[in-house]
């Protein structure tokens, strides 16, 4: 019966520990928002956090586009240069990341799909 109760107090404690760090994680990213809701913030600064998704999803998604084992460098990978193009099209039209994710998803995993 022991190893039984030592089981549940382990699993207890991992999930305990997951709670924790997923509370901790959430109070430390709403902080700021919470914050910068109260107050009014300059035109200009509203202006340029505009530009903060995009500059984002580029910093994530450029470096596998341009950089093949860690030197600069344009792949002949097909499937990923048409499906970033498509998003890249997608996003200029909708300006929406949702939308450019969702699309340029699609298009790569169907591309990835037909092309091997």
């Amino acid at each position: 019966m022991s190893s039984v109760s030592g089981e549940l107090a382990g699993e207890l404690f991992v999930w305990s520990m997951i709670a924790g760090i997923g509370v901790a994680t959430f109070l430390i990213r709403f902080a700021p928002i919470a914050l910068l809701a109260r107050l009014e913030l300059p035109a200009w600064l509203t202006q340029a956090l505009r530009y903060v998704p995009p500059a984002v999803m580029a910093a994530i998604i450029a470096p596998p586009l341009f950089f093949a084992d860690g030197a600069p460098t344009i792949d002949a990978n097909l499937p990923r240069i048409i499906a970033a193009t498509l998003a890249a099209v997608v996003a200029w039209r909708t300006r929406s990341t949702l939308w450019t994710i969702v699309i340029g998803m699609l298009a790569l995993w169907g591309l990835q799909a037909l092309l091997g």
